[in-house]
């Protein structure tokens, strides 16, 4: 069901809806108006599916933006992890300043689903951790989407998984207007009706306070609260207010408040749910007797039980998702209600990174129920747990209307089915596909150790990649004792020393990062002129024709970008990936030879991405640095405090926790007391 089918808008739209609009301090320039005119002309005669197949370093996320603004209409982006999906958010939000860019990821910072192993017996409550932060923005992207059509939503995954029913929340909604007749009672009713907690004292997201005769409400999804005066059994006045600052404003004629929970439902509605599930568990209770499985009649009995009085006490119980089925008019089996829900017809749908996203998509649906078979089979749950789950990858097909697959390595899947694949080769900075050559595996390090000698005198920087953990632990430890500076980028590392090591070797501090798959976000290094692959010819994931094409284009960046294959054999994926990347690197060259264009190496400031807010006098604290006193310590909890709030604040929410976990350390080494700016040491602390 799509949103125009849940009903009207949403009353308080805020004026009339501007058009996209891009502001960006450049125009389209390589291959980037060619791609932008074939896709518009593309969805607008008719298409639903296509590619949008760009270098490296060409532009992708601009074209974009100016298809979004060709087509004027509301769009999903979806990314496969936070990461990604922040980095994409902050740039739409930059591209887009006159229209409503949002942000919807997993609000959990910790997630341990629900569990239990037959073979050990072993049940696994869900425990999480729930970031208010994120919480608040998934709210604002719904609210966002149900009262305005400016809206771009950048996604992960996430956006697949079942959510409230769109008709309950624009239903529920509780519209208030200066003169409305409402006594305070009445009011407070209402509020606790739409999941709104009481709290004088510690006011915050989905809370009231009450001061005499004047209410204030602050919405799960807004920056400001709403502060109601009465005048007897009439509103008297509306207004926002800064909660921080205390300070008004504005003053409203009417505002629309939506509920605190997204599985908020009418009273009625909660009946009949109730009615329904009370029903189901007797049901379940006499199946387990039939089948002499007592155990489990008790359990499913107890469980549901103490879930059902919570319902009726307050109108939620935790695991309230796993009875979404009774509160919502769809039947068990059919697609939950998800992101995808509260869109209106006819949207844009982009898959960013699609080679690595859409098999995300895929895989999602198969490990939900193989995880609730045990669940619902041993009474934990009863069978319509199952109808609390993602998409199947056919039921997203059918949510979406036109799908726009960007990459720079598309899978079989996007080239089988895009109507259009529009290349983007051409680079707006003018630089070309790196050369490649193709080296002997046989004495390839010390190869590799003369090319890296050449590198640091003219002092560029190098990318090595090899098959196993060792390989690179191995290499790291010999370069090392040959002189190189040198670090290595591992599975385990985390996301604040993955951003040190980018960093320093960006700096100069460090001239090679090793690793095993360098393919991770943040890894756009302008100052790295070689990328060296090891034992190339080891057909495998890691040497793969689009994973060699991805890594080959980490030399991009660089005017004298080269990738070294170390091989003794040419295979199918290495031919394949080398040709690629050689026609690449022909059409550009074609392109700047026929306008005169003169490459040149990206400039990019250091702090740009790798540190975002970064003072520059915590450059110097890193992850692995060991202070030697307290006092040294207190510093750098002090200096990384500062550096985590503004990590948090860009919503790099994965850095931030790196960095408070770091902090947490410093302070039980060091027994230090000081508390936290604004954030706890804890997991599931509000950024």
């Amino acid at each position: 069901m799509s949103r125009s089918d849940a009903g009207p808008l949403s009353p308080d739209r805020p004026g009339e809806d501007r058009p996209f609009r891009v502001d960006a301090p450049f125009e389209p320039a390589g291959d980037q108006p060619e791609a932008i005119a074939e896709l518009a002309e593309g969805y607008e005669s008719g298409m639903r599916q296509q590619t949008l197949l760009g270098v490296t370093g060409s532009g992708k996320t601009n074209t974009v933006s100016w298809v979004i603004e060709e087509l004027n209409t509301p769009t999903l982006v979806l990314a496969h992890n936070k990461t990604l999906a922040a980095q994409l958010y902050e740039e739409f939000k930059s591209l887009f300043p006159d229209n409503a860019v949002e942000y919807f990821v997993s609000y959990y910072d910790y997630y341990q689903p629900e569990a239990y192993i037959e073979q050990t017996d072993t049940y696994i409550d869900k425990d999480m951790s729930i970031n208010e932060e994120i919480d608040k923005l998934r709210h604002s992207a719904t609210r966002s989407l149900l009262t305005r059509d400016d809206v771009i939503v950048v996604a992960s995954v996430s956006a697949i998984y079942g959510l409230g029913d769109p008709t309950n929340y624009v239903d529920m909604a509780m519209r208030l207007e200066v003169g409305q007749s409402i006594g305070r009672d009445e009011l407070l009713a209402q509020l606790v009706d739409l999941n709104y907690e009481r709290n004088d004292i510690d006011f915050q997201h989905g809370s009231f306070r009450v001061r005499g005769d004047t209410v204030e409400i602050f919405p799960m999804y807004g920056r400001y609260a709403v502060r109601v005066e009465f005048w007897g059994d009439e509103i008297d006045r509306l207004m926002k207010i800064d909660t921080l600052k205390g300070e008004v404003q504005s003053t409203e004629p009417a505002v629309l408040v939506h509920p605190a929970e997204h599985y908020s439902i009418p009273e009625e509605k909660l009946e009949r749910a109730i009615g329904e599930i009370e029903e189901l568990m007797e049901q379940r209770v006499n199946y387990f007797q039939r089948q002499g499985d007592l155990v489990a009649a008790q359990r499913i009995e107890e469980r549901t039980t103490f879930d059902i009085e919570m319902l009726k006490e307050t109108g939620y119980c935790s695991g309230i998702e796993n009875y979404s089925v009774h509160m919502s008019d769809r039947e068990s089996g059919e697609a939950p209600y998800t992101l995808l829900d509260y869109f209106p017809d006819d949207f844009l749908t982009v898959v960013d990174e699609s080679h690595q996203t859409l098999p995300q998509i895929k895989g999602q649906f198969a490990g939900d129920k193989s995880r609730k078979d045990s669940l619902v089979e041993n009474g934990f749950r009863l069978p319509t747990a199952y109808d609390n789950r993602p998409l199947t990858f056919e039921e997203f097909g059918e949510k979406t209307d036109r799908l726009l697959y960007v990459s720079a390595t598309p899978a079989d899947y996007e080239r089988e089915h895009s109507e259009q694949i529009a290349e983007q080769i051409v680079r707006p900075t003018h630089l070309v596909d790196p050369k490649v050559e193709v080296a002997e595996a046989t004495g390839q390090v010390d190869d590799l150790m003369d090319r890296i000698d050449a590198q640091i005198e003219r002092g560029d920087r190098t990318l090595v990649t090899t098959l196993t953990k060792r390989m690179a632990e191995d290499l790291t430890e010999y370069l090392e004792e040959a002189g190189v500076d040198v670090a290595y980028m591992h599975d385990e590392t985390d996301t604040l020393e993955r951003h040190e090591l980018i960093r320093d070797l960006r700096l100069g501090n460090i001239d090679v990062l090793v690793g095993i798959n360098l393919l991770r976000e943040g890894l756009d290094i302008p100052e790295v002129s070689l990328v060296a692959i090891l034992d190339a010819d080891q057909e495998g994931f890691l040497r793969s024709e689009t994973t060699l094409v991805q890594t080959m284009g980490r030399a991009a960046r660089n005017v004298d970008g080269t990738v070294v294959l170390y091989a003794d054999k040419r295979t199918d994926s290495m031919e394949a990936a080398i040709g690629e990347t050689q026609r690449r690197r022909r059409i550009q060259q074609e392109y700047n030879a026929e306008h005169g264009y003169e490459p040149m190496t990206i400039d990019k400031p250091v702090g740009e991405t790798n540190l975002p807010g970064a003072k520059t006098d915590t450059s110097s604290i890193s992850a692995s640095d060991t202070p030697e006193d307290a006092d040294e310590a207190a510093r750098q909890v002090e200096l990384l405090e500062d550096r985590m709030q503004e990590a948090a604040n860009n919503l790099e929410f994965e850095l931030a926790a790196d960095i408070r976990d770091r902090i947490g350390e410093l302070r039980r080494s060091f027994d230090l007391d000081k508390p936290d700016k604004g954030v706890a040491p804890e997991r599931g602390a509000k950024f």
